[in-house]
């Protein structure tokens, strides 16, 4: 269970870094139910599916995950920099759902590990989309709390955030 626990949280720090970044131009309650639903989904929902198709798939999207997670996020990084939100708009889904899923693609390899571990499906998918909801939540506070100084900014400067979340999990520093 200790080695879940510490698995669980390597792959949910990178949530945490990507929830400051999303929160910086402010957090209301349907960010947050929004954040806790897609990224637990997909943070619960990759390693079952990686524990469940087994090897044979993780010479194939093994070696290429962190690239396909970073790239995704730099990508949605630039994005929120480049087309920032409207004023009034709420952030929209799709963009929370494709950051949700980059930060996840290399829970779809920890998943094939997990498989040799003979860790349960209901366990894995609990423990790690537990863990990063909870590191998202906190996430969300730091910044929305550091954001409010930085209101004028907020949209490019969270943008950033996504890029050098997506440069680092490229770079191997987060998972």
């Amino acid at each position: 269970m200790l080695r879940l626990l510490l698995v669980a949280l390597s792959v949910g720090l990178s949530n945490f870094a990507a929830s400051i970044g999303l929160s910086l131009s402010g957090v209301d309650h349907a960010l947050r139910v929004r954040v806790v639903l897609l990224f637990g989904l997909f943070e619960a929902g990759m390693p079952v599916l990686g524990i469940v198709l087994g090897h044979s798939v993780a010479g194939v999207v093994g070696g290429s995950s962190r690239w396909i997670g970073g790239g995704l996020l730099v990508a949605t990084g630039v994005w929120t920099a480049l087309i920032p939100e409207r004023p009034g708009r709420r952030r929209g889904t799709a963009r929370l759902a494709v950051t949700a899923l980059a930060l996840s693609v290399d829970n779809l390899v920890v998943g094939f590990a997990l498989g040799a571990l003979a860790v349960s499906l209901v366990t894995a998918g609990s423990v790690i989309a537990g863990v990063s909801v909870v590191l998202s939540l906190v996430g969300l506070e730091i910044g929305a709390r550091v954001g409010a100084g930085l209101e004028r900014w907020s949209e490019e400067i969270g943008g950033a955030v996504l890029v050098v979340v997506g440069a680092t999990v490229m770079a191997g520093v987060l998972h």
